[in-house]
């Protein structure tokens, strides 16, 4: 059953959510973070969701701030202000009375994921999808010296889908991200995690998740899939991602 409802975060922004549950009861919930420019609706989260409700799992995907069906201007975005909502998306469904919750993130939501891992002690399992560790050195390293001097100058940066118009983004983001470096909050998560990333990721710097890897304290798995790329274009790729990242929460959420 999916059922299209909404929370707010601290501030006051309403969250647009979706909660698909199995058929019977279950106190079992994983909690999907999509990645930047994507939506509640993403394949790998609907693939994920599908998978998970056949094994008596329900799922919670929720739509960022500005991005979706979420309140709220895109430029305006932070990690600061996604990993508040993701907090909030996690004290939702302990109302609605879930008591085995696990977390996922895709990308930026991979970031987001961690940050928000690292301030809770409830969750039975992280999973992350190539996670943006340092996104302010992704950014650095995918727009170049002379872009984000103009991004900079002009709070609109290149549409990383491939679109030709610029995509407006406050310089703030970038700043925000500088302040949102994850290796050493990772080091406070307490539930069992997994990396999940192609080594031929485009975006992604891979010792990212290497460095990661080796700040986690807890059971952990690293994950690196042969000629995959971000996207995981090929479809054994992303088969083998979405089986690798259902079976870890499935197998800690019982």
């Amino acid at each position: 059953m999916e059922e299209y409802c909404s929370f707010l975060d601290h501030h006051g922004h309403r969250v647009a959510s979706l909660l698909t549950t199995p058929d019977g009861a279950t106190d079992r919930v994983a909690v999907l973070c999509h990645g930047f420019l994507s939506s509640k609706t993403s394949t790998t989260n609907k693939t994920l969701t599908r998978t998970l409700i056949d094994r008596g799992i329900a799922t919670l995907c929720f739509d960022f701030f500005g991005h979706g069906e979420s309140q709220g201007p895109f430029e305006h975005i932070t990690n600061t202000v996604a990993v508040g909502q993701t907090l909030a998306a996690l004290d939702f469904v302990r109302l609605k009375g879930y008591r085995r919750v696990g977390l996922m993130g895709s990308s930026f939501g991979g970031l987001v994921a961690i940050l928000t891992a690292a301030q809770r002690t409830d969750l039975a399992c992280l999973a992350l999808k190539c996670p943006v560790v340092d996104f302010a050195e992704e950014l650095r390293l995918e727009f170049g010296e002379e872009e984000m001097t103009r991004w900079k100058a002009t709070d609109t940066v290149p549409n990383i889908l491939g679109g030709q118009d610029r995509v407006p983004l406050r310089y703030a983001f970038y700043e925000d991200c500088l302040r949102s470096i994850a290796y050493e909050p990772a080091s406070a998560i307490t539930a069992p995690t997994l990396i999940v990333q192609g080594d031929r990721d485009e975006h992604v710097p891979l010792h990212q998740s290497q460095r990661l890897y080796e700040r986690l304290r807890v059971k952990k798995r690293l994950e690196m899939i042969p000629g995959a790329d971000h996207q995981f274009t090929r479809r054994e790729d992303f088969l083998q991602m979405t089986a690798s990242i259902a079976n870890w929460l499935a197998t800690h959420l019982m």
